[in-house]
This record gives structure tokens, C-alpha cells and sequence, in this order.
């Protein structure tokens, strides 16, 4: 089974995931683009199991839908590494794209928050798009 790691930018806080990911998305809200100081954020899905080295800051968001959301970043250089949603903990965790340094990363998928998406975002072809959070 294939194994990848996101790590932060400094590579303090780390996350290993094993096979492929269950989906790629990407989110438009405003929640996500504050986060990630970007337009969207990107995002993998990973089944359990994971492994988590070094330490992570922790921030609790409440989605749209009353969802608690509980992102992990980097206490020393700030970079957000992955998220787990309330009582998923143990089966799923969205780790950013971005954290694993790979171009040859899947493409996404789906889009959520496509209401928030800024006109000059291109998705790629065949990307299915939500208005907002289709769950």
C-alpha cells in the first residue's frame, strides 16, 4: 500500500497516510480562505489508519451545518497539515494537498462553496461543483 507524507513548512508537525485518497476536493468558503490565506483550500481525504508526528495547534470551526470541524497547524511556522470532523476521528482525516509537496497529486474532484468561488478560479475539467457544502 502506498504511503505519503504532508508535513508544514518548517516540518515539525507531519501526517502519514496509507493508499489512495477516498476523494480530492477543493472549498471555497470564507472560513477556508481565511484559514489558508488563499482562495480555496485543497484537500485529500485519507481512511484510518494515520500518523501524526511532532505538535499541532489545534482550532475548533463550526461549519455551516453544525459540524465541528478541528484543524491542526504548525505552532512554529503557522502552516495548516490536516483536519478531522467531530466524530470521524477515528475512520477519516482531510489533510491539505498542499502539505505534500507533490504536483502529481490527483486532481480534485468535487468543489464545495462554488458561490464563493472567485471568477478567475479555473476548475479542472469535470469537476463536480456545489453551491455550497452538498452534506
Amino acid at each position: 500500500m502506498r504511503s505519503r507524507t504532508a508535513t508544514c513548512s518548517c516540518g515539525q508537525l507531519r501526517i502519514e497516510v496509507q493508499g489512495e485518497p477516498l476523494g480530492v476536493g477543493v472549498c471555497h468558503c470564507l472560513a477556508c480562505q481565511r484559514r489558508t490565506g488563499s482562495v480555496f483550500a485543497a484537500l485529500a481525504g485519507f481512511a484510518a489508519p494515520y500518523k501524526v508526528s511532532g505538535t499541532a495547534t489545534e482550532y475548533v470551526h463550526v461549519g455551516d451545518q453544525g459540524a465541528k470541524f478541528t484543524f491542526r497547524f504548525c505552532p512554529v511556522c503557522g502552516s495548516t497539515v490536516f483536519h478531522t470532523e467531530e466524530g470521524h476521528e477515528q475512520s477519516s482525516v482531510n489533510v491539505a494537498v498542499g502539505g505534500f509537496a507533490d504536483p502529481s497529486f490527483p486532481v480534485p474532484q468535487d468543489s464545495v462553496y462554488d458561490c464563493r468561488r472567485h471568477p478567475w478560479v479555473q476548475l479542472p475539467p469535470g469537476t463536480q461543483t456545489y453551491d455550497k457544502d452538498p452534506t
